[in-house]
Parts: structure tokens; C-alpha cells; sequence
């Protein structure tokens, strides 16, 4: 593991995150709002590590704008913006929730309360089981409720779950950090009237490659090759597929990949009782007298 790529990817991570939390995104569209995150993250450098999600009031997480997506983001929105840099493989993985409604603000601000805390409590052989207590703890105290089905994860080069999971609520058991990884810290905050855990919603516009094993299809194995050669196993959209292929071709071609178990589709995540969610997250490094926090804001 290269800490200083680690490092690298959160201070570019970090950025952008932050130009992104103090901008007015009222009125502009999500697809406007992905590819000019996306450019933010490359112009300075990085490769993206996954498309960036933008998920909407109810939609937890994994949103990422179609191409030419018409959605655009009202006053009364509550948007989490999740971003991922990476240099050679190794990711900064973060997210803010940005929110112009004051009736949010305050789950708004148990996420980031709550990922605060977390970060305060890690060094090398702390529980994850520990750390999804606190933050359930500091959630609830403000009021309000966690999502209890989605977590945090480990972080390999080019893989973004790369196996362990950091809780968002206390559970038993669970692992204890170790010092030469990397771990992702992402609250998930809904209301009081919430049922705390998402389901899978209709809607998949993220993809993964999951085999490299060929189709005998010799345009859906080209494509597959393409996904291998660009994206490696990162996450990627079809937004991303249409600079080369026609639209309509790369969903048919997606479709063959997807069927043949090549490509893996990730829908979209939506609270069980469609209330708003919240979220807040970091990258960081556990080390023996505490923590890096690769996002942390400069």
C-alpha cells in the first residue's frame, strides 16, 4: 500500500468536495452537476474512482446522472454528492449532503457530527463494531435515525469495496482496524418517521465489471475489453460509455453484459419510508496514536 497515493487522491478528493459544498446547485441539472464534479477531480490530476452520485432527498445513495438527464435540483432538495478520486488504483472516497431547506439542516449537520466523532476515535485496534456505536449514538441524540443496512468499507487499489465493513450502527462482533489500510466513514442519517434502511429502487445507471470472461459476443466482449482498459473494476456510468459508443448501442451492449453476468448493475438506494436522507463521509489511514484523514479539508 502507498500511503502517499492515498494522500494525494484525498487532498484532490478534498477540493473538490469543498467547492462543492459551497456552491448553489438550484437549477442545475444532475447531469450538469456530475460531469462538472468529474472534470473538478480530473482537471486536477486524478482519475475519477466511480461516477459521482448525486442522490436526491429519498435516494440514499447511487444516483449518477444519464446522459442528458433532465433532473434538476429545486430549493427544497437535500442532495449528497459523493465523489471519488483516485491516483494509480488508490481512492478518496467522500461525500457531503447539500441542503437550502433550514428544515434539513439539522440531519445535515448529525452526519457530519456523527463522522466527526467517528474520526476522533480511530487508531489502529479500534472495533469497527465501536465506531457504528458511536455513530449511531451521536445520530440519535440530535433526533434522528441511521441507516442501518448501509456502511463504510475497506479500500484496495482499484477496489472500492474491498471486503470489511464499518457499521453505521453497533453490532456485534466486526474487525479491528488495522494500520496499513485504507477505510472509507460514511453516515447515513434519516428522520424520525425514517424506517433506518434503504431498499433497492428500479433505477441502475452504475456498473462495475465483474469477469473479463468473454460473451461470444464480439461487440459486447469489445466493449468489454473497453471497461477493462479504462475503468480496470472501478465503478463507471454509461455517461462514460457514450463518447464511443452510439447511446442506444451501449445500453443494448450493457444489457449482453449484464445478462452473461460480466457487468454488474447497482441500483439506486431509497429510504424504506421515502424519507429524506442525509449523508457524510471521509477516507482515512488508522495509524498507532490515532488517524490520517486522506479528505480531510486543508
Amino acid at each position: 500500500m502507498t500511503v502517499e497515493e492515498y494522500i494525494q487522491a484525498g487532498k484532490i478528493a478534498s477540493e473538490v468536495r469543498e467547492i462543492v459544498r459551497g456552491k448553489n446547485w438550484i437549477g442545475k441539472s444532475v447531469y450538469d452537476i456530475c460531469e462538472e464534479v468529474e472534470n473538478e477531480i480530473k482537471k486536477r490530476g486524478a482519475g475519477c474512482a466511480f461516477p459521482v452520485n448525486a442522490s436526491i432527498n429519498e435516494v440514499a445513495a447511487h444516483y449518477t446522472a444519464e446522459p442528458n438527464d433532465p433532473i434538476t435540483i429545486k430549493d427544497t432538495d437535500l442532495i449528497k454528492i459523493d465523489l471519488g478520486a483516485q491516483i494509480n488504483g488508490y481512492i478518496a472516497d467522500t461525500a457531503v449532503t447539500v441542503c437550502y431547506d433550514a428544515q434539513f439542516e439539522g440531519m445535515v449537520q448529525a452526519a457530519e457530527e456523527a463522522l466527526s466523532n467517528a474520526m476522533s476515535m480511530v487508531k489502529t485496534g479500534v472495533k469497527a463494531s465501536d465506531i457504528g456505536r458511536t455513530i449511531e449514538t451521536t445520530i440519535k441524540r440530535r433526533g434522528f435515525k441511521p441507516i442501518a443496512n448501509l456502511s463504510g468499507h475497506s479500500l484496495d487499489q482499484y477496489t472500492i469495496h474491498a471486503g470489511k465493513s464499518i457499521p453505521n450502527i453497533w453490532s456485534i462482533g466486526g474487525f479491528s482496524l488495522s494500520g496499513n489500510s485504507a477505510y472509507a466513514c460514511e453516515p447515513f442519517v434519516t428522520t424520525e418517521q425514517g424506517g433506518g434502511f434503504v431498499r433497492n429502487g428500479k433505477i441502475k445507471n452504475i456498473f462495475a465489471l465483474n469477469s473479463r470472461k468473454k460473451t461470444k459476443n464480439e461487440e459486447a466482449d469489445r466493449l468489454l475489453d473497453f471497461i477493462w482498459d479504462n475503468f480496470n473494476m472501478l465503478p463507471f456510468a454509461l455517461r462514460w460509455l457514450v463518447k464511443d459508443w452510439e447511446e442506444k448501442r451501449a445500453r443494448e451492449l450493457l444489457d449482453v453484459l449484464v445478462s452473461k453476468k460480466a457487468v454488474q448493475a447497482y441500483p439506486i438506494l431509497i429510504e424504506v419510508n421515502e424519507q429524506r436522507v442525509a449523508q457524510a463521509e471521509h477516507t482515512f489511514i488508522p495509524n498507532e496514536n490515532g488517524v490520517t484523514v486522506t479528505t480531510q479539508a486543508q
